[in-house]
């Protein structure tokens, strides 16, 4: 039973930083492609980040590209998600999930969440002006 479990989100003022940590438990994760998504109120979910576990490669959306940055501890078996320069629009829901099928694609980083089996409750971040 594979299971993520998300922490660290919070609120905090435009510029701010938070990290957000995902555990996840179950089985080995090297060939799994791990994605982090967010979702504010009245919009679709939406891609942030995702690492091939076993390469370490990650991939961004635009919006937050240079802004945060995805990683993973195979010791202690958790994702971050290191946020820097919030902002307002960063406000959401942010998800923990993992994709076991496209792994063997190389370069591919699912950017859909129907591409994603396994999903976390979630965290919430607030970002303030």
């Amino acid at each position: 039973q594979v299971q993520l479990v998300e922490s660290g989100g919070g609120s905090v003022q435009a510029g701010g930083s938070l990290r957000l940590s995902c555990a996840v438990s179950g089985r080995a994760f090297e060939h799994y492609v791990m994605g982090w998504f967010r979702q504010a109120p009245g919009k679709e979910r939406e891609f942030v980040a995702a690492i091939r576990w076993g390469a370490g490669s990650t991939y961004y959306a635009d919006s937050v590209k240079g802004r945060f940055t995805i990683s993973r501890d195979n010791a202690k078996n958790t994702v971050y998600l290191q946020m820097n320069s919030l902002k307002p629009e960063d406000t959401a829901v942010h998800y923990c999930t993992a994709d076991p099928t496209h792994y063997s694609r190389d370069y591919y980083y699912p950017k859909n969440s129907y591409e994603y089996d396994y999903w976390g409750p979630g965290t919430q971040v607030t970002v303030s002006s």
